[in-house]
């Protein structure tokens, strides 16, 4: 940061004359400041400029969202069985903050994350133009979401005028009241947009359902209050809530799926190309299919 000098006082007539010290020491002075922090600027950018992603036998670090074991799993079989056959390391790091993450992406610090669907990722970065970051695969995985309650055993239990919680966020909102139209307990508008419902596309809502909007942490613990949630699986059983309480899980639509999200600056690098291919090896989704832990949060994809 550069500050600006503060001026010299002008000198006050004190009846005597004020020797006036040669200046050139003090602007050499200013002059080596100055070079030494231009240098250091450009070593620092220098330094962050060089991502993983761009340098050979690096190890490229995958983000999966620290609240989900099955996303963790994932990576760790890719790292250990995949990725050398296309001549890469990969290894898993979990992160909290998504926000934190897709900055993370965008400015090479991490090579990539499943963590998001397409329209998650939209909305991070209509939030923050400066974002470069996007969908390098097709859908992945599709996360285990669906109506969970801890009254009833059926959506058509549900009765007149239950409480029932979607999601906060616009896109997985949107989720929530596709499931709510394929259990039967609401119908759509002719033509509405599946990944941008709102409740003004609900056409009719024969059972008077009251609609209250909560985030992912809140809604395992308002399932008590509440006769219905539309959320997540890894909400749920991270908070302890038993797998039986979920009542209806078809899978989520192609739109909703996990996509392995690439840095916009680096996707042509020759080993994020690589890392694509260790993704889409059809090994994966085999993994994804049978492995009894991933399977309770996440369900094979189809992908390009």
């Amino acid at each position: 940061m550069t500050t600006t000098p503060t001026p010299a006082h002008p000198a006050e007539d004190h009846g005597f004359t004020i020797a006036k010290r040669r200046k050139w020491p003090y602007a050499l002075i200013a002059v080596v400041v100055i070079i030494g922090v231009a240098a250091y600027v450009l070593v620092s950018r220098g330094g962050a400029a060089t991502s993983a992603n761009e340098t050979a036998g690096a190890t490229l670090q995958v983000v999966y969202l620290d609240s989900n074991p099955a996303e963790q799993r994932i990576i760790d079989y890719i790292g250990n069985n995949i990725a050398a056959d296309y001549g890469i390391k990969v290894a898993g790091v979990g992160l909290g903050d998504s926000t934190q993450i897709n900055s993370a992406i965008s400015d090479g610090r991490f090579a990539g994350t499943i963590f998001q669907h397409r329209h998650w990722l939209q909305q991070v970065l209509d939030a923050n133009p400066g974002f470069r970051e996007q969908a390098a695969t097709g859908p992945f995985f599709h996360w285990v979401f669906g109506i969970w309650s801890d009254k009833y055993r059926t959506p058509q239990e549900i009765p007149n005028g239950a409480r029932v919680s979607l999601l906060a966020d616009p896109a997985n909102n949107a989720q929530g009241i596709w499931y709510l139209a394929q259990a039967g307990l609401v119908t759509l508008r002719p033509g509405a947009d599946t990944t941008a419902l709102t409740v003004r596309d609900i056409a009719s809502n024969p059972r008077n359902l009251q609609f209250e909007l909560l985030d992912f942490g809140a809604q395992p613990r308002a399932l008590r209050d509440l006769d219905a949630i539309v959320g997540y699986a890894e909400s749920f059983l991270a908070a302890g809530v038993p797998e039986e309480k979920l009542i209806f899980a078809p899978k989520s639509p192609d739109e909703f799926a996990s996509v392995l999200t690439v840095g916009s600056d680096y996707i042509n690098t020759a080993n994020i190309q690589n890392l694509i291919k260790a993704f889409n090896d059809p090994r994966v989704q085999t993994f994804i299919a049978t492995d009894p832990d991933v399977k309770k949060l996440a369900l094979p994809g189809e992908h390009s």
